[in-house]
């Protein structure tokens, strides 16, 4: 036999022997997300919130995590286009999320630096309009009592 067919014998797995140490998946790919579940897990513990941490608990976690992230990137994103800008700057996330009804509820106390203020003129400094024809009607209004 050669050095070739023991390796394909070898390379086979046919049930003898121990079975060749299989590549590391991490748990944010088993869960299919971005975040890093093992990051946010050794936060959790270093971080001494209880004294024991279930399997679960960082893997939602980072998907709530990741969740709000996408979502405030994509209002930001809208925002930036809608400017005509190709990079996110602060101001672009204060206008995602003071847009947004949800957001704006989550980070109502929260200051984005370098965010500025969604612009606003209050009604009563604005020009009045000029009354057309409403004085006619309001004549009219008035003797069909």
């Amino acid at each position: 036999m050669s050095s070739k067919g023991a390796a394909a014998a070898a390379s086979t797995r046919g049930g003898r022997g121990k079975p060749k140490a299989s590549k590391a998946v991490s748990r944010s790919q088993k869960a299919g997300l971005q975040f890093p579940v093992g990051r946010i897990a050794r936060f959790l513990k270093t971080g001494k919130y209880a004294e024991r941490l279930g399997a679960g608990s960082p893997v939602y976690l980072s998907a709530v995590l990741e969740y709000l992230a996408a979502e405030v990137l994509e209002l930001a994103g809208n925002a930036a286009r809608d400017n005509k800008k190709n990079r996110i700057i602060p101001r672009h996330i204060q206008l995602a999320v003071r847009n947004d009804e949800e957001l704006g509820r989550l980070l109502g106390s929260v200051t984005i630096a370098n965010g500025g203020v969604l612009p606003n003129i209050n009604q009563t400094l604005l020009p009045k309009k000029a009354g057309k024809g409403k004085n006619g009607d309001i004549g009219f209004a008035s003797q069909e009592f």
